[in-house]
Order: C-alpha cells, then structure tokens, then sequence
C-alpha cells in the first residue's frame, strides 16, 4: 500500500522536481503548494525518518525501492545523514577548529571553486555564500585526510551536500563518503581504485555490449576518456542536476554499483549511435548528446540501469584479479628495480675494476713498450710517410693527366664552336655586305628611273599612250617612206646634178644668155638639193623624236619593274638583317655557354681536388688508428708475456721487420703465445 502510494506521489513529483532549485528553501513555504498525494509522501518519509532503525532491519527491501524511486527534497539532508551515519560523528565538533588553520592545499581550492557550478545561483559569484562554504569543507577535509588532501572533482559531491545541508552536517556526511563509500581511494595520488573501477566497468563493458567494446577499441577510444569522471563525480558534471541526485539518493544506499549499472545502461541506449562514429564524434556524442537524453523522464534511466546484469560475486573476483594483476606489476617493479639497482653497482664495480685494470696494465707495460712504440712508430710513419708520397704522386699524376684532359677538350670544342661561328658570322657579313650593295645599286637605278619618270605620264594614262605608240609608229612608218621617197628625189638630184656638171664644161663656148639661164638652173638645182636635203633632216628629226618617244615608254615600263625590283631587295634586305641580329644572338649565347662550361670545369676540377685531400686525409686517419689499435695489441701481448714469465724475461724483446715484438730467449720461444690471446683473469 505504502510503495503504491509512493509510486504515485513520485510521478506526480517528477515534473515540479525538474525544475525546482537546489538552494535551502523552509518547509513552511513549500507546504502550501503540496498536493495530497504529496503529502502522502511527506508523511510517508516523515514516519521513516523517525523510525528509521526499525525500517532498516525489517523493511530494507521496501526502503531500497522507495530510495530508487527518489527521496524528497526536503528530507535528502536527514535521510542521507542517516544512510552515511554521519547524524553524530566527532569530527564534527572539530570543525571550527580545522577552519581556524591553514592548508597546503588552499590555492587549489580557490582556483577550482570557480569552476564548480558555475550557472548555480548558490555558487555564482567570486565572493558567494556557495563559494565560501564550499572552501570551507575543502579545507576542513584537507586538514583532516593530509594523504589524500584535496583531489578535484571531490568540490562537486560537496557543492551537491551544501546544497541540501548545512556545512558541518556537509562536512560530516562528505567524511564518512570518504571513509565508508570507497571514495577515499579514488581520490587517492595513485587512484589505484579508480583503475579497479575502469577493470570492472570494461569487464562489464565487454560482456554486455561486445561490438561497442570492439568498436571503442578499433577507434582507440579508451574507457577512462570517459568513464573516469563518471565514478569522481558520480555523475554530477556529466548529467543534469535532476537526474545526478536522483543518482546520489541510490548511491548513499547501494554504493558505488549504480554507477555501473548506469553507465552501462547508457553505453546500451546509446549503442546504435556510438557504433556509426569515429573517435571525435563519440567524443561530441558524449559531451553534447548524451546527457540530455533523459531530461523529460529521469524514470526510464533508472529503469533501464536496473535491467543491466550485476552479479556482484564476479565483481568481487575482478577485484581479486585486478589486485593480483597490480601486485603482480608491483612485484615486477620492484624486481625491475632491484636488476637496476644491480645493475648500477655492477656497472660502477666494472668501472672501478676497467681503472684498476687500466693503471696496472699501464703500469706493466710503461717501461717495456716505450722503446718498442718508438721503433714501431717511426717504421710506421716512413711506411706511410712512402705510402702517402706514393699516393701524392699517383693522384697528382693523374690530377694533371685530368687537367691535360680538360684543357684539351675544353680547347678543341672551344676553337670548334668559335670557328665555326666565326665562319657563321663571316658568311653573314658577307651576305649583309652583298645585299647592301646590291640594295644601293637598286636604290641608285630607283632614283635615276624615278627622275627619268618624272616627266612622263601617269601610268593611268597607259591607254592613250598606247593610241599615241600606235600613231607615232604609223608617222614613223609614213616618215620612213617619205624619206626613201626623199633620199630617193635627192638621189635623182644628184645624179642630174653631176650630169650638168659634167656637161658644164663646155659652157663657155656658148652664148651669155644661155650661160645666164644655166646659172640660174644651177642655183635652181641647188636650192632643191638643199630644200630636199632640210626635209630629209627635218624627217629625220622627226624619226629620231619618235624613237625618243618609243624609248621614253619603255623606260617607263623598266621603271616600274625597277621599283618592284626594289621593294623585293628591300624586304630580302629586311630578312638578312633579322637573320643577322639571330645570328648574333646566338653567337652570344654560345660564348655564353663556353663561360658556363669553362666554370663548371673549374669547379669540377677544384671538386675532384677537395675529394682527394678529403680521401688522403680519411686514410690518414685510418692508417693512425689502425696504429694505434696494433700498439694496444702489442702493448696486450707484452702485458701478457710478463705476466706468464715473470720479470725475468721482461726486457728480452726485440723489434722485428713485422712490427711485432718477439722474445730473445729459447724458453720464451717455446712458451710463446698467439697475438690475440686473452688475459687469463678477468679485467
């Protein structure tokens, strides 16, 4: 009857729990707005607060499903002072006292308060009552648990006590949850109990929900990345306020179990989702989604945190395990540890034996070795001294064969490629030349045609100069024909003429009158011959100005070939000189190149010269540690010769051809030993 009751009060409770502050408000004020089912509760809690042994001896189950359905408000002070015994503990009385006294831990409590609650109103503020009594309880506990002092995340199960109790009852409850809830070993330095939670909860993790697991796993996505926070803070930052005490009411009865249960049923609810995401969108997933799921109905979360599989036997074995695996590595640690330790002496002991052994030797072989090292010395220096001359000889031999080499080639293709650009630029030049002085022939004739032309006509007028062509020939032709009739009448003329003047002989005998007539025939005669002869030349200055005329034409005519000519010239000339310019562009970048070429040989060359003091200087260093290796094993030999023959036989060495020291005594001979023998005790 009572559990029906209470189910249905906390029904009706959930939507005005939602949004209620957390901040102390009297019981006086908040009576009024009480339903009846309300007060059903509140008189149903009041009856087990006052009788609260007997309900934990004979009502426990009953108790624990009223806890898990949620505690009043107003009766979570009293109720979880009576689920953590803390009502009457002496460390109460000692509060005022650890207030009154400095803690090491006091700048960390002040730079986290801050941070804890901060959208509270009781918290919200630098100087608020929430702030201040919060480091006050932090302090207090400090002082009181100096090993564990303060840890953060502690500040949020303490905000959430002060916000339902004074501070001292605050401080007494958060003690005991320290003491008596396993809290105190994860807030511990080494946190050895917040691994066994994460053993617990992956254990849990990959038996109910094994392709999550393999999904966290392929994704590096670690358990402690989120659940860590979860068992600190008992999910007071990770869920709303609301739901993080109705977490806290479970928690101060059953302990830290609800935390997996609840982080369980989570990881269930969310598993579809989670599965479809990469490492930083389950990390967003977490922050942004998850914790809003169950705002509307806190129920269901509990719900489903009850419907996960817990058996609490196999809890106790992980634990067992997880304390093995640690005592284990711990074991491992120490033993690590200790072949360290070892192994430190070990190495300081062989140290101080290699200087004992290294003075002694040095001790033995000072007197023996120093003639020996000499000689060996300078048989090995005029060795490399003939080596090295040999060797400088042979390179600069072939050095100079290089250089021969180089300066052949670089001579043979310089004097080529300039022969042949000097040929190149000569016939260019020559071209350039020709065409020049053809250009100013052509451009002498243009200009003579051109004053020739000037007189003539327009080349538009080519029609009737034809007509006149026609006419003229046709003149000259009627001319020529006139002047053959001409030469011809002269002709008969003449050959009157010397007719009368071969009878003018007798004309003496004749009478006055007919030597008179005769006269005047004769001058007759004479002006005809001379009226024939100026018509015959006023024909033939006619022909002649025809012919003029035919030759004025066809200059004309040549003219205009000339000036076609010249502009052919013009243009060839044009070419040849672009052709020029790329001719001498290219004669520039080929010496151009040679001067690449040219440097480029010499820093070859001066490369070739640096690898070979490089090389010669590495053999150098070569061949002098390899001296040395060999008088150390000399040095060897000679240690270990005195020590098999005593001191008898300490200066019985000689320098051999070899290089090696070889005993004088027949005994020494027989007792003589390999090179490389090693030491017969242990250095």
């Amino acid at each position: 009857m009572l559990l029906e009751a209470d189910s249905k009060s906390m029904r009706s409770m959930s939507g005005s729990r939602r949004n209620s502050g957390s901040s102390l408000v009297s019981s006086s004020s908040a009576s009024s707005n009480l339903s009846h089912l309300e007060e059903d509760t509140w008189i149903l809690w009041g009856r087990i607060v006052n009788e609260w042994d007997e309900w934990r001896r004979k009502k426990d189950k009953l108790l624990k499903e009223l806890i898990r359905k949620g505690i009043p408000h107003h009766f979570r002070a009293i109720v979880w002072q009576l689920l953590g015994n803390a009502t009457d503990m002496p460390v109460k009385n000692q509060y005022s006292e650890l207030l009154k006294m400095s803690s090491p831990c006091e700048k960390l409590i002040r730079r986290d308060i801050a941070r804890t609650y901060p959208e509270h109103d009781f918290f919200k503020g630098q100087d608020s009552l929430g702030q201040e009594v919060l480091f006050n309880v932090m302090k207090a506990y400090s002082l009181v648990d100096r090993e564990v002092g303060y840890c953060q995340g502690s500040a949020f199960i303490v905000g959430l006590l002060l916000m339902q109790m004074p501070e001292e009852e605050a401080f007494c409850v958060f003690v005991r949850l320290m003491q008596e809830y396993r809290l105190r070993e994860l807030f511990k330095p080494s946190m050895a109990e917040l691994g066994l939670c994460i053993y617990q909860f992956e254990y849990l993790l990959q038996e109910q929900l094994p392709e999550l697991n393999v999904h966290f796993r392929s994704q590096s996505f670690h358990t402690s990345m989120y659940a860590s926070s979860w068992f600190l803070t008992l999910f007071l930052t990770f869920l709303p306020l609301p739901i993080a005490t109705r977490i806290f009411d479970i928690f101060m009865y059953e302990g830290l179990e609800i935390i997996f249960r609840v982080g369980i049923a989570i990881l269930q609810y969310n598993q579809t989702d989670l599965i479809q995401l990469d490492m930083e969108g389950m990390s967003q997933h977490f922050q942004k989604v998850i914790p809003h799921q169950f705002d509307s109905c806190p129920d269901k979360l509990i719900f489903r945190a009850y419907q996960v599989k817990y058996n609490p036997k196999k809890m106790k074995k992980l634990e067992k395990e997880y304390t093995t695996i640690k005592n284990k590595e711990m074991e491992e640690q120490i033993e690590i540890k200790r072949l360290r330790t070892e192994n430190r002496l070990l190495k300081q002991r062989i140290e101080t034996l290699e200087k004992e052994s290294a003075a002694l030797a040095d001790r033995l072989i000072q007197g023996q070795v120093t003639r020996a090292q000499e000689a060996e010395e300078n048989y090995v220096i005029k060795r490399e001294l003939a080596v090295v001359r040999q060797q400088c000889t042979t390179a600069s031999e072939s050095l100079e064969k290089a250089q021969d080499t180089i300066r052949e080639l670089q001579q043979h293709y310089t004097e080529q490629f300039v022969h042949g650009l000097q040929t190149k630029l000569e016939q260019s030049r020559l071209q350039e030349a020709e065409l020049l002085g053809a250009l100013k022939e052509m451009q002498d004739k243009v200009l003579d045609l051109e004053k020739r032309s000037s007189s003539l006509p327009d080349e538009t007028n080519v029609a009737q100069l034809q007509e006149e062509l026609k006419q003229v020939k046709l003149r000259e032709l009627e001319t020529l024909r006139c002047f053959r009739e001409l030469q011809d009448t002269v002709t008969e003329l003449n050959q009157r003429w010397q007719h009368l003047t071969s009878r003018g002989g007798g004309h003496w005998k004749e009478s006055p009158k007919k030597n008179a007539l005769n006269e005047l025939q004769d001058k007759l005669m004479s002006l005809r011959l001379r009226e024939a002869q100026t018509q015959a030349e006023l024909k033939e200055v006619k022909l002649k100005n025809l012919q003029l005329d035919s030759q004025n034409q066809i200059y004309s005519k040549a003219a205009g070939r000339h000036e076609q000519e010249s502009a052919a010239l013009q243009e060839r000339l044009q070419n040849t000189l672009s052709h020029n310019k790329t001719l001498q562009g290219q004669l520039n970048e080929m010496k151009r190149k040679q001067a690449e070429s040219d440097c480029k040989s010499k820093e070859e060359v001066m490369a070739v010269r640096l690898r070979e003091a490089d090389s010669m200087a590495a053999m150098a260093e070569l061949r002098q540690k390899i001296a040395e290796l060999e008088i150390q094993v000399r040095a060897h030999d000679f240690v270990f010769v005195g020590v098999c023959g005593g001191t008898c036989m300490s200066g019985c060495y000689i320098v051999s051809k070899d290089t090696t020291l070889q005993p004088i005594s027949p005994i020494s001979q027989m007792n003589h030993t390999p090179r490389y023998t090693q030491w017969a005790f242990d250095v």
